[in-house]
Parts: structure tokens; C-alpha cells; sequence
């Protein structure tokens, strides 16, 4: 099979990343881009991030996570912690979230580390879930092999059953990271293939170092 793709070309021309425009810190960037996307372009699932840690094997792998909370202090995601990018970031917590919004021809790709959020923040966010979703954390042993779909169903119904009009408790395997950055680049395609990348990276003193990188 084979297949030339060398003319899928595009030309990036909606927008500029200029020094005399941003803020000192990373977040306050993040959060401007964010809304500007979320508010003027298509783009179906803003808050769809890849996550890339480095799995068990020696290998990096990457998924799409939907990012539910920012704050200056970091990005928080929900997961199974028994999953295998759980394992992964138990292992390492070395991990790179990306964003790319392509309508807005804008990425953004976080270097930092994940950590476990407090267990209260997990029980609030997992309480504002819709029933359907808390049932199907408890159903999932996420990233296992399961026999066939059936058994998830039968799983599903059974739970169903079980827990018809009462509260659903959050297991204790599942629930947030908060990816704190220590690095930060923000992507903007330009003509000619000359696209705007500023680079902000953390200091010992908690400040930011911005750096123009070459496109």
C-alpha cells in the first residue's frame, strides 16, 4: 500500500505570535488562546489534548484526554489510575500534553510533571459527572483485554441494577492529575512555512524565560 501525500500543503495565514503581545506568564497566554479558539473557530472539542508519557515498554505513547480544569498552577485531566498511562506517569511523571486547534492554526505543547490531585477534587468533579459516565469508571478496568463487549454491557446492566436510586461512590482508582509546566511553547502557523514559536521556559525562581525558536 502507498500512498503521496507530498502535496497536502496548506498555507497558514490567519494569525501572528509577537513578542509585544504576550504577557510574562505562560497560563495567562494559554488562557487567552483558549478562549479565542473556544469563542471565533470550529473547533468541536477545545479542551482535546494529547497526552504522551512513557509507557512500561520503553515506549512514549500518546492519547487524546479532555482537559477539565486550568489554573496557574497547572492542567487537570481524570483518568483510571490502574490505566496504562496510570502505570506510566506512576513510573515517570515526565509527561507532554499538545493542543492543536487547526481552524485557528495554533498548537501548544506543555513539558511538566504529573501528580495525583487531592482526593476531594476527585470526589466533587466525579459527583458532577453524569450517571452514565460515574457507572462506566466502575465497569472499565481500563487498558486490560476484556473477553468481548458483551461482558461490559452485562457489567453495565448489573450495576445499574445495583446502584437504582442510590449514590454512586468514585472507586478509588479513578480520578485527577494536574500536569504542573515546566515548559511551554505556543505554535503559530504563518506564510512560508516562517510559523511563530515562543518558548517559555521555568526558572529556579519561578520566573519564565521567553525564547523566539527558529520555525
Amino acid at each position: 500500500m502507498e500512498k503521496d501525500l507530498s502535496n497536502y500543503r496548506k498555507s497558514y495565514e490567519k494569525q501572528e505570535l509577537l513578542e509585544s503581545n504576550i504577557s510574562d506568564n505562560p497560563m495567562e497566554l494559554f488562557q487567552k488562546w483558549f478562549h479565542e479558539v473556544d469563542a471565533n473557530f470550529d473547533v468541536e472539542e477545545t479542551n482535546a489534548m494529547t497526552l504522551s508519557t512513557f509507557g512500561l515498554d520503553g515506549y512514549p505513547k500518546g492519547r487524546v484526554v479532555l482537559l477539565k480544569r486550568y489554573t496557574y498552577e497547572g492542567f487537570i485531566f481524570f483518568t483510571n489510575y490502574n490505566s496504562e498511562k496510570g502505570k506510566a506517569i506512576a513510573k515517570n511523571p515526565n509527561v507532554c500534553l499538545s493542543f492543536f486547534w487547526n481552524s485557528a492554526e495554533r498548537q501548544i505543547i506543555i513539558k511538566g510533571k504529573a501528580e495525583k490531585i487531592a482526593e476531594n477534587l476527585s470526589d466533587g468533579y466525579f459527583e458532577s459527572r453524569p450517571r452514565g459516565s460515574q457507572l462506566g469508571a466502575l465497569v472499565s478496568n481500563q487498558s486490560h483485554v476484556v473477553e468481548s463487549r458483551d461482558v461490559l454491557e452485562s457489567e453495565l446492566l448489573r450495576l445499574e441494577d445495583e446502584f437504582e436510586g442510590k449514590e454512586i461512590p468514585r472507586p478509588d482508582y479513578w480520578g485527577g492529575y494536574i500536569v504542573k509546566p515546566v515548559e511551554m511553547e505556543f505554535w503559530q502557523g504563518r506564510p512560508n512555512r516562517l510559523h511563530d514559536r515562543i518558548r517559555f521556559q521555568l526558572q529556579d525562581d519561578y520566573s519564565w524565560k521567553i525564547n523566539r525558536l527558529s520555525p
